[in-house]
């Protein structure tokens, strides 16, 4: 006797339908179509045996069938510059709690500070039909995205403004804070202030430096042009800039960094260096308040919330010329700011 070939059950693409559901309940398609959508008209025995096959047979209903009836996905894209930045958890959770609670999905990605991977990233939400985007940007030139914005994508720009278009942006007071920090170095003392940070076409290092230099004029100081470092977080970069600054006959007293990922770095210098040296850093760090490290603080859950609220509020209809909210920072003293120049 011929062995009869055994053919195992395909295991992907044969999700149940609402024609399955609608034969293992006995009843017409509209009916299953009601349930599942809570519409009215169906009696509890009904609904009970529809409820009964959809949880007998794993049914899930399509939601992209409901995007071509109603044009809304109920979700929106979230572009961060790097999620394994300590920064953007807050800001991202809180994104995700005002989406939630319009009933919408978070779907989110990393440019990695890559321009084309954000261009990529953000025309792929588009092609999957999101219904608005908060983007940190990582380009300086936004255009590709203005047919997305007037086919009805509401989209908030967050920490760094959109390039060469009008949009609705929210950003943390970069100049502000930085000046507060070194202003508050130099009422402890300093007049030789170091300043190590990020790369130069960032807008929120530009503006940190700016800080800077009127924190340091405001005060009659001159600075040096050895005193001030602007380029990547990688550790090694931060750490030749920081002992270059603190080395020579005329050390730097102080330094600020101008981001996290720059102060963690330079925590590490200094807890080996052999004289005490002042620290401020703009953006709190993990176990910052038990290392004593004084901060420029900038509350990313408002940031992220903020930015939700206001492209949910687009999306509700609003239509309100661009706007720019500014959030303000706060000084936290710890002691690594308070700390006296070496005699």
């Amino acid at each position: 006797m011929a062995e009869t070939a055994r053919h195992p059950e395909p295991r992907y693409g044969n999700r149940p339908t609402m024609k399955d559901v609608a034969a293992r309940a006995g009843v017409g398609l509209k009916t299953v179509s009601r349930v599942v959508n809570s519409e009215p008209g169906v009696t509890p025995d009904t609904e009970r045996r529809v409820q009964e096959a959809i949880e007998a047979l794993g049914f899930r209903r399509n939601d992209s069938a409901r995007v071509l009836r109603k044009g809304r996905t109920a979700s929106i894209g979230l572009v961060l510059e790097d999620l394994a930045d300590p920064f953007y958890g807050p800001l991202s959770r809180a994104v995700e709690e005002v989406a939630r609670a319009h009933g919408a999905l978070l779907i989110n990605g990393s440019s990695a500070e890559d321009p084309e991977r954000e261009q990529e990233l953000v025309l792929a939400l588009c092609a999957r039909r999101v219904d608005g985007l908060i983007v940190i940007p990582a380009a300086d030139d936004h255009r590709y995205l203005e047919p997305e914005i007037k086919a009805g994508v509401a989209t908030v720009f967050v920490d760094r403004p959109a390039g060469q278009i009008q949009a609705d942006m929210v950003l943390s007071d970069s100049f502000g804070g930085a000046r507060e920090g070194v202003a508050h170095l130099i009422a402890h003392g300093h007049r030789r202030i170091g300043f190590i940070g990020d790369q130069p076409r960032i807008h929120t290092a530009t503006e940190r430096l700016r800080g800077y230099h009127a924190a340091m004029a405001e005060a009659g100081i001159a600075v040096a042009d050895s005193w001030v470092s602007l380029g990547s977080t990688d550790p090694g970069r931060v750490r030749a800039a920081a002992e270059a600054m603190l080395s020579g006959p005329e050390p730097v007293t102080a330094l600020f960094s101008g981001n996290n990922r720059v102060t963690v770095t330079a925590v590490r210098v200094l807890a080996d260096w052999e004289r005490p040296v002042a620290l401020v850093g703009f953006d709190d760090i993990e176990l910052a308040d038990l290392l004593g490290i004084t901060v420029i603080s900038q509350d990313a859950a408002t940031v992220g919330r903020t930015a939700a609220e206001h492209l949910f509020r687009r999306l509700d209809g609003s239509g309100h010329p661009p706007a720019r909210v500014e959030l303000p920072t706060r000084l936290i003293a710890r002691g690594s700011g308070e700390i006296p120049p070496a005699a």
